[in-house]
């Protein structure tokens, strides 16, 4: 009995040391962690401002998968919110402020005890976006810090799922920028119209980076000047030479009337109505040569004969600057066929 009395009084001291040690652990902890993703800072940005994505990616769920997760009426941007319930109890996220495409700061409170900050900074990079995910607080419960001391601190017990979210984060917005469809929509008449252009010739490996230069060319000229657009810019292929690498095309600009132009290399033309085969590409731009196929292909299946002189045009209905991800591109292709 004696012994015993010692052996629950040692348990006794030793709780006593133990909490001790706890309490006196730092009030403030910083766990930060970074990942490059190949995608523009605005694509990721909007997933994770919208809190209903989050599930996707978490590695908290994708541990405990009986996590209930309760949507707010207003999960995207600042006031959005979001709450759950898993093994180790509840909480919640709120999102304060935020920097459009840059900067994110949120609160995170588990319980009753008292939040936790957390920041996103978004940094682009010449592989794509630094992303930054990272969580601080001044005032550290004394039930967190003792968890933290079982798992080795708090970089141990929070990086791992930082980094695993990040990882996930990373495959899932990659892949949703992948996603295009084709559609060749038949025949269809082009009304024409007006429209000032520069014309050019290259070689196909070099065709992407003469079309970023005289596409911005072209428009600026527009917006300079106080040219009324009649419609979204367009390429028009006059030649597209495989056999011998080479392509002949013009950038356009379509105008509501005829435009004495003042540049030399800036020139005024004009599309009378034709009839046309029509496909709409929903996705980036890398797949506009599959589009192309398409297109010819049906062509080639319904019996058309395509007209000499063209016009063969690729019409860019969406500005990427407001739809910064590429699925959402949209883009028209007319081969002029004869009656």
């Amino acid at each position: 009995m004696k012994a015993l009395k010692y052996l629950l009084f040692l348990i006794l001291i030793l709780a006593i040391g133990f909490s001790i040690y706890i309490a006196v652990q730092p009030n403030s902890f910083e766990v930060e962690r970074s990942r490059t993703i190949k995608a523009p800072a605005a694509v990721i940005y909007n997933n994770v401002i919208d809190f209903k994505n989050w599930e996707a990616w978490s590695s908290w769920v994708e541990k405990d998968p009986e996590t209930v997760i309760t949507l707010n009426d207003s999960t995207f941007g600042v006031g959005g919110s979001y709450s759950w319930v898993d093994s180790h109890g509840n909480g919640r996220m709120k999102t304060i402020s935020t920097n459009p495409n840059q900067t994110i700061e949120q609160e995170l409170q588990f319980g009753d005890f008292d939040p936790s900050k957390v920041t996103w900074k978004f940094e682009p990079t010449d592989e794509g976006t630094n992303v930054t995910w990272k969580m601080s607080s001044d005032n550290i419960p004394f039930l967190f810090k003792a968890g933290a001391i079982f798992e080795g601190g708090f970089d141990n017990m929070i990086g791992p799922d930082y980094e695993r979210s990040l990882e996930k984060l990373d495959s899932i917005v990659v892949a949703s920028m992948m996603k295009y469809s084709i559609k060749v929509d038949g025949i269809a008449n082009h009304g024409g119209g007006y429209y000032i252009y520069n014309t050019t010739s290259c070689k196909m490996d070099d065709l992407k980076n003469q079309m970023t230069e005289m596409l911005p060319k072209i428009s600026n000229y527009a917006k300079k000047n106080r040219i009324a657009m009649a419609g979204a810019p367009f390429v028009n292929y006059h030649k597209w030479d495989e056999e011998n690498n080479a392509v002949i095309f013009s950038c356009c600009i379509p105008t509501t009337m005829q435009v004495i132009t003042t540049e030399n290399d800036i020139l005024t033309g004009q599309l009378e109505p034709f009839k046309a085969v029509r496909t709409t590409l929903k996705g980036d731009y890398e797949n506009l040569k599959e589009a192309w196929d398409e297109t010819f292909k049906y062509i080639e299946n319904y019996q058309l004969v395509p007209t000499e002189t063209g016009p063969m045009l690729e019409v860019y209905l969406t500005n990427p600057e407001s739809k910064p991800n590429p699925a959402d591109w949209i883009t028209e292709i007319y081969v002029a066929i004869k009656e």
